[in-house]
């Protein structure tokens, strides 16, 4: 195993040099002269066999040439557990369990480049030594519906966001000698009927918005694979794209690596071959001897087969393949990526109310109630989702425990019940019976007797810290929320915890936003806490006790009601038809945990999400619309005050190919170390073009003493400030006046400036 991590700590360095030299997709062609002649001497039935599934998490290499398997492995949170060849039920292994890190709402809650790149490193390292080739992950598609199943799991509803960790990620995974499978792309922006439904969107809207993720991660962090979304975009499924896959990612952005399908998402054998798809997943009913009698019959060139060849060769050669035995000798996780999850989490913890101080926990408060199952569930798995087998995993509950000072009492009352919706039913009737804590339905009124426990503990406590929220059966890939509100009942239990004891503190655990605007006027201070890691329940703790200031920042928006949101107030969300199950968990996922398959009938599906909101997605929109919202993009507050200086520019007029180039002094007014994040939003001042009211262009995390100040310099490229002409189809730039905002959160801005381009 010391030779093992040799080798990823050798691969990080050569990566590193190999980065300043060689052009981050070029890195992949290095081995083409050799890639050619073993493609010249392969014959066309091992060439087919390359392009599909071995097993569940592998694809062939070349047997003959000693060429290994190119194995997966899901992410993006932590690598799964081993599965059994041809399913994901448990294959039992003792070694596989690895670091279960924050998912991916809680890493863009952070704002930190570097800790995504720390992140990336950490999965990609267990990889290895997992024996793992790529990860599937990162995932980073935008968070256009608050109600989006897999909100949790992708990064944020702004693209620069998405985009700067997304890449920061993926540099990591693949300086750790890992592959990472960048996805899904593109426009898998809903989990219902995300098998079939058809996005309908305008170029620019995709361009500027849907596609910069994915574009900064390929042509900037060398994403070595890409896996098409299940969903089709304009008409044409996105594993068959030509648009997508073709003309913009091989053509206009330079991809040298491979496609893979997501697991199902192979919709044809012509298709497929001739627009793009270089592997299915899984099976071979497309691309396997369907493919070789289309070569043979003169449909597809051989020559097609031959780049998609190429192409997983490419990666092949790049990520070196470790030996059977040289893996799996020991845990995955390693104490570096445990650190990482422990500093993802306490960066990510949001406070987004405190009034009166009530947080930090006063020095006074001697007996606490811990009232909310939240506080003790675990997060690392559930729902339909990959999860992680994690060594160990501290809950909010554990947290509050380990960091208690001497002579505080902490008890625990659950309050609500359990609720695992589809997942009860897919066990049967029976479970339920047989689990009276699992709730029947998710509005189910709180039990009187699990109540009255709680109520008893808040009124003889000096604190209530409340934990509220979803869980990973609500928030679950394959199904999207029907609401945002809060589920069993929590609003009445959080009204009678608050009159037993007004001394009340909020914290919900969750992925992605939920409905507040009943808990939010009777609660003092709330904090959004996330599905944090092995690690959240001490960063968590430590926040609530004052030992580091909370810091991070929401990266969507939390809006007063659902209706609210763009897609909803377009009629656009929900699309009007009937739906029956997942193209996924009809297909792969009755093996786990026990389940029994899910009825399979006729299936009827929406044929069209139309996104005429266009490019005002999230802040974007409620920003232009001029709609309030319960909590901004950005937002987050700390334990102290933050004071912004005037802003000064390098220059007052600047070219399409200049840098603008921002400082300020950032002060920490408190008597305690805290950290900011300092956003810089661009606002059209006179713009012929239709714009949104602002966009985030700039941010940093800057880390600040007690009673310090720092001048910080944010950079704006004027090539960012470019939007798509759908009439040149090409870029533009816009000349004209443009306003700086600097600010805390979109919602907060503190100092502007007008510049001109």
């Amino acid at each position: 195993m010391k030779k093992l991590l040799l080798f990823v700590s050798l691969a990080i360095l050569m990566a590193a040099c190999n980065k300043q030299t060689t052009p981050p997709q070029e890195r992949l062609t290095l081995h083409d002269a050799e890639i050619n002649t073993i493609i010249a001497g392969m014959s066309l039935e091992e060439k087919v066999e390359m392009l599909h599934s071995k097993t569940n998490m592998s694809s062939e290499g070349v047997p003959r040439l000693g060429i290994q398997d190119i194995k997966y492995c899901d992410g993006p949170f932590g690598i799964r557990e081993e599965g059994v060849p041809n399913g994901f039920a448990s294959a039992g292994w003792t070694t596989d369990s690895a670091t279960y890190f924050p998912t991916g709402s809680a890493l863009a809650a952070t704002w930190s480049e570097d800790l995504a790149y720390k992140y990336g490193v950490g999965m990609g390292t267990e990889a290895r030594r997992r024996g793992k080739d790529i990860i599937l992950g990162p995932a980073v598609n935008i968070q256009r519906l608050p109600v989006g199943g897999r909100t949790y799991e992708y990064l944020s509803e702004d693209p620069v966001l998405a985009a700067l960790l997304g890449t920061s990620y993926v540099k990591g995974v693949q300086d750790a000698g890992t592959a990472a499978c960048i996805k899904h792309f593109a426009l898998n922006n809903q989990e219902m009927n995300r098998g079939s439904v058809n996005v309908v969107v305008d170029e620019r809207t995709m361009r500027e918005i849907y596609l910069k993720p994915f574009e900064l991660m390929v042509k900037e962090g060398g994403a070595m694979a890409v896996m098409p979304a299940y969903n089709k975009v304009n008409g044409d499924y996105c594993s068959e794209n030509e648009h997508l896959l073709n003309e913009i990612l091989r053509g206009e952005w330079g991809f040298k690596g491979m496609t893979v399908s997501d697991w199902g998402g192979t919709h044809s054998t012509m298709g497929a071959a001739l627009h793009g798809l270089d592997v299915q997943m899984t099976g071979d009913s497309y691309l396997g001897p369907a493919l070789i009698d289309s070569v043979k019959a003169g449909k597809v060139p051989e020559s097609v087969v031959d780049d998609k060849v190429r192409e997983i060769l490419r990666v092949r050669y790049t990520v070196e393949a470790i030996p059977e035995d040289k893996c799996n000798l020991e845990t995955a996780s390693t104490p570096e990526s445990r650190a990482t999850a422990y500093e993802v989490a306490r960066r990510s913890v949001v406070l987004l109310k405190n009034e009166g101080g009530i947080l930090p926990i006063r020095k006074d408060v001697k007996k606490i109630a811990v009232i909310g199952r939240n506080a003790v569930a675990l997060t690392q798995s559930g729902g339909m989702g990959a999860g992680v087998k994690a060594p160990y995993e501290v809950t909010p509950l554990q947290g509050l425990v380990n960091r208690a000072p001497e002579g505080v009492e902490i008890n625990y009352a659950p309050a609500y019940k359990d609720y695992m919706g589809m997942f009860a039913f897919w066990r049967g009737a029976e479970f339920l019976s047989d689990h009276p804590e699992i709730a029947a339905a998710i509005d189910e009124p709180a039990d009187p007797e699990m109540l009255a426990e709680a109520i008893a503990l808040a009124a003889d406590a000096d604190m209530v810290i409340y934990f509220f929220g979803t869980n990973k059966f609500i928030e679950t890939e394959g199904s999207d929320r029907t609401d945002i509100d809060l589920p069993l009942d929590q609003n009445a239990i959080a009204e009678a915890l608050v009159a037993a004891n007004p001394n009340t503190v909020g914290v919900m655990i969750s992925g992605g936003p939920c409905d507040l605007s009943s808990i939010e006027p009777i609660l003092p201070a709330l904090v959004q806490g996330w599905w944090n890691g092995l690690e959240g329940g001490n960063a968590l703790a430590d926040i609530l006790y004052g030992n580091i200031a909370p810091s991070g920042k929401l990266p969507f928006t939390f809006p007063v009601k659902l209706a609210d949101s763009p897609a909803y107030a377009l009629d656009n969300y929900p699309q009007k038809a009937e739906i029956e199950g997942d193209l996924f968990g009809n297909m792969y996922r009755q093996d786990v945990k026990g389940q029994r398959r899910a009825p399979m009938g006729p299936r009827r599906y929406a044929s069209t999400a139309y996104y005429s909101e266009g490019p005002l997605v999230g802040y974007r929109w409620f920003d232009t619309k001029s709609v309030p919202v319960m909590y901004a993009f950005g937002h987050g507050l700390s334990y102290v005050d933050f004071s912004y200086g005037a802003m000064k520019a390098n220059k007052a007029e600047y070219g399409e190919n200049d840098v603008i180039k921002v400082k300020f002094k950032l002060g920490n007014t408190g008597s305690m170390p805290a950290e900011e994040v300092a956003q810089l939003y661009v606002r059209r001042v006179d713009g012929k073009v239709s714009w949104p009211v602002k966009e985030l262009k700039a941010f940093r995390r800057v880390v600040l003493a007690a009673g310090e100040t720092k001048t910080v310099t944010l950079e704006i490229p004027v090539s960012e400030l470019r939007y798509w002409n759908e009439a040149a189809g090409d870029w533009a730039l816009e000349h004209g006046s443009i306003e700086l905002l600097l600010g805390s959160a979109s919602d907060d801005i503190r100092q502007t400036l007008t510049v001109k381009i």
